[in-house]
Formats: structure tokens, C-alpha cells, sequence
């Protein structure tokens, strides 16, 4: 097999971590939305911890470019 080959084969499979971020935005957001509407009041109290939630997701996606990026170019 070429190495090129190889590379981008690794930096694919790098990549499915994205699947899994995306889904765990998608039902972050929607129990963000359906527990704020659930009780509105608490609105404060969720919405920061929704934050942090989306910010360790997104950074699981950052994280995977990043591999795939190494992958690719070293």
C-alpha cells in the first residue's frame, strides 16, 4: 500500500470522531432546549452548564482535526 494511501486512510478514520460530536451536540442541545422550556426559571442555572457541555464536545472536535491534520502532513 502507499504511504500517501495510508495517510489518507488514517486521516478518514481520524475523522468519525466528528460523528459522535455531532450527535452529542444535536441531544445537548435539544435536553438544553426541552429542560429550559420545562422550567424557565431555571434558565440561569442550565444554560451555563449547556456551555460548558458544548465547549468539551467541540473541543473532542478540534481534537480529531487536529490528529487528522498530523496524520496527513507529518
Amino acid at each position: 500500500m502507499d504511504i500517501q494511501a495510508a495517510k489518507m486512510i488514517g486521516a478518514g478514520l481520524a475523522m468519525i470522531a466528528l460523528l459522535g460530536v455531532g450527535l452529542g451536540l444535536g441531544n445537548l442541545f435539544s435536553n438544553l432546549i426541552n429542560a429550559i422550556a420545562r422550567n424557565p426559571s431555571a434558565k440561569n442555572e442550565i444554560f451555563p452548564v449547556g456551555m460548558i457541555g458544548f465547549a468539551l464536545t467541540e473541543s473532542i472536535a478540534l481534537l480529531a482535526f487536529i490528529v487528522a491534520m498530523i496524520i496527513l502532513f507529518k
